[in-house]
């Protein structure tokens, strides 16, 4: 898995940088080597805006490239709920590649 991460109104600082691998390499055991993760991380400046750490990721994979965006106090927390949304997205992208093919065909051997 290569990872590919960028900012895009302020820095983001190198202990962000360094929990946002941590937390996605969790993600690795579940995609080939060759995808790519593009992580995007922005800040919304409107002080009634609690939630104004964003970040998206997109995960490019063979076929469908499932998207995550999520929005939370700290970039942290952020990155929490968005590893948790992508497995799900492909663990459901996986299956739909592997299983389904595999289930038609017992089926029509039946």
């Amino acid at each position: 898995m290569r990872l590919q991460m960028s900012a895009r109104h302020p820095s983001v600082n190198d202990a962000v940088r360094a929990y946002a691998e941590k937390r996605l390499a969790k993600l690795d055991r579940r995609l080939p080597v060759e995808a790519l993760v593009e992580v995007t991380f922005s800040r919304e400046r409107n002080p009634a805006i609690a939630d104004d750490h964003v970040v998206e990721a997109v995960v490019h994979l063979k076929g469908t490239n499932p998207v995550a965006k999520e929005s939370a106090p700290t970039y942290e927390a952020a990155l929490d709920r968005i590893v948790d949304k992508l497995e799900r997205q492909i663990e459901r992208h996986h299956d739909k590649r592997v299983q389904e093919p595999r289930r038609r065909v017992a089926g029509a051997e039946q």
